[in-house]
């Protein structure tokens, strides 16, 4: 079995919602809750908060939590999780990015994509089949399109493939389209290698950074989750997150 470390990204600033990581979520904060989850994973070796602010390191070691700190100046979660991934433990096989906005995920979620980190596999991530035009079309979601070894070919804000013929309305009853659930697996080598990559054309062009690693010819195996994500962006998606987790 390969030893693989839960790494969580907290940063305190936020353009939209400032202090994320330390709201209250019915009785406890956010990134307690988001670490606890993650602790229910059977198969990771060990989970920490990779943070770069002083408020947070101290509140998750006040509940019995680990924590590293990182720089504050990161672009992305990836390099924050390279960064921990040296000042805590080097020795992984690989490292999973838990996003530090989802109090409420699932460990199984966690479970599968950690069964995928076989050695072999360079990058990995979740997929969600979508089930409505509405979805289909929200250039806020992430598609995914495949080959036959369940690979990303690519990620778009589009519709990837376009559907001749059939109205665009039912294009999901015509064809099984997978939208992106944001957790990723890298393996402890392959995570040194893209944080050294110079920015690419189409991570530009759609604002997505795993276009950068397709783009440097990293293949990224992709895995079926059947829970939905509910992350939490702006104040007001708390109470929806809540609803939606009592439902």
């Amino acid at each position: 079995m390969k030893s693989i470390l839960g790494i969580i990204p907290a940063r305190f600033a936020s353009s939209r919602f400032p202090g994320k990581p330390l709201i209250e979520i019915l009785g406890k904060s956010m990134i307690q809750r988001v670490y606890e989850q993650a602790k229910k994973s059977t198969l990771l070796s060990d989970v920490i908060v990779a943070t770069d602010d002083e408020r947070i390191f101290t509140h998750v070691e006040s509940f019995g939590g680990k924590a590293v700190y990182t720089k504050e100046s990161h672009p992305s979660g990836t390099d924050r999780c390279f960064e921990a991934l040296q000042n805590f433990n080097s020795n992984f096989d690989y490292v999973i990015n838990i996003q530090g906005d989802e109090p409420f995920i699932d460990p199984t979620q966690i479970d599968l994509l950690c069964e995928v980190c076989d050695g072999h596999t360079e990058l990995a991530t979740l997929m969600i089949e979508v089930d409505s035009h509405e979805v289909l079309f929200d250039m806020g979601e992430v598609k995914i399109t495949l080959n036959k070894h369940r690979e990303a070919l690519y990620f778009s804000r589009m519709v990837i493939p376009f559907i001749k013929g059939v109205a665009q309305q039912e294009w999901h009853l015509h064809h099984t389209y997978f939208r992106h659930v944001g957790m990723y697996a890298y393996r402890n080598d392959v995570l040194e290698q893209i944080t050294k990559l110079n920015t690419s054309s189409l991570e530009n062009a759609e604002s997505l950074e795993q276009l950068r690693w397709l783009e440097n010819g990293f293949k990224v195996k992709c895995a079926v989750t059947h829970f939905d994500s509910h992350c939490i962006d702006t104040p007001e998606d708390i109470e929806k997150v809540i609803r939606l987790m009592k439902l």
